[in-house]
C-alpha cells in the first residue's frame, strides 16, 4: 500500500468519527514510562505507516514513516552505507516518537536531539487535517513547536531526516575517573575532539568511565553483547573495544542498559532460558507493562515493609553545572548506575520553543530504578526533588514519565505561550488534550 493510499485510509477512519471523544493512537508500542487514565478516546489506527519511502546518500537524508521503529530504519539505512544521525538507545522507538517526544544518543554532542536532524514533517492534525512543516514555510511556527509536544499537536506520518556516512566497525576506548570533576572536564575535551560518539556511566562517586567511539574501516575481532555478555559490564573491565556499527547502535538495547536486572534477565539461568530473541526493550517493556498493570513488585515491597517510588527521568543539566547535580542526585537518590550523555543544540538558527536550549553544552543524566526506604515518604517525594534540583541549575527535563510541576511552571518552563498560540492556530477544537494535561495530570 503507497504512503497515499494510506493516508486516504486514515482520512476514511476520521470522518467516521462524529464524535467528541479525544483523538488517540492505536499502535502496538510506547516508550512512556507514567501510567495513564483510561478516558474514553477516538483511536486512529496508524500502525500501517511503518515504512523506509526513500534513502538519498548522496543528499545524506532518509524519508521515512513516522510509526517505523528504528531497528527497522537502521537496518535499511546500513544496507546502504549511512544511518539516522541521532538513533535513541532502544529498538522499539519511532522516529515519529521520538520527533514528538526528545530523543538522545551519543551523537549527540554533535548532532543534537533527534528534532534538530529532521528536515521536513508531514503533520496529522488533532481534527484530521495533514500538513506539510519545514523549517522555513507557512507551518513553520509548528515545525518548531511539534517536538516535546508529545501528540498534543498532532501526529508525524512521515518524515525528512538528515543521514551521515558509517563504516563497518565502531572502536571503543574506555577512561575511568575517580572525581566527577576530572571525568567532566575529559569529557569537554572529548567533545572537542574527533570522536564520533561519547557517552558516559557513573557507577559511583569515585568511579566514573567515559567512553570514546569512532568508526574505522577494519577490526581485529568483534564483541558480542547480545545474549551471554553484558555490555555495560564491560565497561569496567575493559580499556578498548569493538564492536560492529550495528552492535555499536544497539549495545544499550539488549539489557535495557542495566534495567534488566529488575527482571532477572542478568542471571545466568535465566538469561538463557529466555534466549537472545528475548533480551531487547520489546520484550522488557511488555513485562513492565504487566508489571504495572497488577502491581506485583508494589505488593512484594509492600509485603517487605518498603516503601517505593519509581525515579524513571533522563534531564539536561549545563556542564557547568553537572557536577553540583550529580552530588545532589547521589546524596538524596541515590540510584545507580547513571548514564550520562553529552549533547550541544545543532541548529544554531532554530528555537524550538518547547524545549528550549541554549548554545551551549550540556550532560544529559538518565537514571531508571525504583527508590526504596524503609521510612514513609510523600508521593512523587524523589521525583519532585529532581525537578526543583533541575529547575534551580537551569536544566530541563523530558517528559516521557512522571512530572510534578504546578502549572504556572510547568508552562514557565516548557514553552507555555508559544504552545498556547500552536494549540489555538492547530487544534482549535481542543481534540487533543493539552501538554500538562497528557505529561503532568496523566489525561
Amino acid at each position: 500500500m503507497s504512503h497515499a493510499e494510506k493516508l486516504q485510509r486514515l482520512a476514511e477512519q476520521i470522518r467516521a468519527n462524529s464524535g467528541s471523544a479525544p483523538v488517540g493512537l492505536a499502535k502496538d508500542t510506547s516508550n512512556l514510562f507514567r501510567d495513564r487514565k483510561d478516558t474514553p478516546k477516538h483511536k486512529l489506527d496508524v500502525r500501517a505507516f511503518d515504512e523506509v519511502l526513500e534513502i538519498n546518500v548522496a543528499e545524506r537524508w532518509v524519508e521515512v514513516e513516522g510509526m517505523t521503529p528504528y531497528v527497522k530504519l537502521v537496518d535499511a539505512m546500513l544496507e546502504q552505507g549511512v544511518m539516522p544521525a541521532v538513533v535513541p538507545q532502544l529498538k522499539s522507538i519511532t522516529i515519529g516518537g521520538a520527533a514528538a517526544g526528545v530523543g538522545i544518543e551519543a551523537s549527540s554532542f554533535r548532532y543534537g536531539l533527534v528534532h534538530e536532524t529532521l528536515q521536513e514533517m508531514e503533520i496529522l492534525l488533532p481534527d484530521g487535517e495533514v500538513v506539510r512543516a519545514t523549517p522555513d514555510n507557512e507551518h513553520r511556527d509548528l515545525f518548531h513547536g511539534f517536538p516535546n509536544s508529545y501528540g498534543t499537536l498532532g501526529y508525524a506520518l512521515k518524515l525528512k531526516a538528515l543521514a551521515v556516512p558509517v563504516k563497518p566497525y565502531v572502536e571503543l576506548r574506555h577512561t575511568r575517573f575517580a572525581t566527577p570533576e576530572k571525568f567532566f572536564a575529559a569529557l569537554q575535551a572529548a567533545c572537542a575532539g574527533d570522536a564520533d560518539f561519547v557517552d558516559g556511566v557513573v557507577f559511583g562517586p569515585n568511579e566514573l568511565v567515559l567512553s570514546e567511539a569512532r568508526f574505522a574501516d577494519a577490526a581485529p575481532y568483534a564483541s558480542d553483547y547480545t545474549y551471554k555478555h553484558i555490555y555495560y559490564r564491560s565497561l569496567r573491565e575493559r580499556d578498548g573495544d569493538y564492536l560492529t556499527t550495528r552492535d555499536y547502535i544497539w549495545r544499550w538495547d539488549t539489557d535495557w542498559f542495566w534495567c534488566s536486572k529488575n527482571l532477572g534477565a542478568q542471571n545466568f539461568f535465566i538469561r538463557r532460558l529466555l534466549g537472545p530473541y528475548r533480551l531487547n526493550s520489546i520484550f522488557y517493556t511488555k513485562l513492565m507493562r504487566l508489571n504495572s498493570k497488577w502491581g506485583l513488585t508494589h505488593r512484594l515491597d509492600q509485603l517487605l515493609g518498603l516503601h517505593r517510588e519509581s525515579v524513571i527521568q533522563d534531564v539536561d543539566i549545563p556542564l557547568t553545572n553537572a557536577a553540583a547535580f550529580l552530588d545532589f542526585f547521589q546524596r538524596e537518590i541515590g540510584i545507580l548506575p547513571i548514564w550520562v550523555c553529552p549533547v550541544r543544540p545543532y541548529r544554531k538558527d532554530a528555537h524550538f520553543s518547547l524545549f528550549p536550549m541554549r548554545d551551549e553544552l550540556y550532560v544529559n543524566f538518565g537514571f531508571w530504578d525504583v527508590v526504596r526506604r524503609r521510612q514513609a515518604f510523600a508521593p512523587g517525594r524523589h521525583n519532585r526533588l529532581v525537578e526543583a534540583k533541575v529547575v534551580e541549575l537551569s536544566g530541563i527535563k523530558s517528559l516521557y514519565s512522571d512530572s510534578y510541576f504546578d502549572e504556572e511552571t510547568f508552562w514557565r518552563l516548557y514553552g507555555g505561550a508559544s504552545y498556547l498560540a500552536l494549540k489555538g492556530k492547530y487544534d482549535a477544537r481542543g481534540r487533543a488534550k493539552n501538554l500538562y494535561q497528557k505529561c503532568v495530570l496523566r489525561q
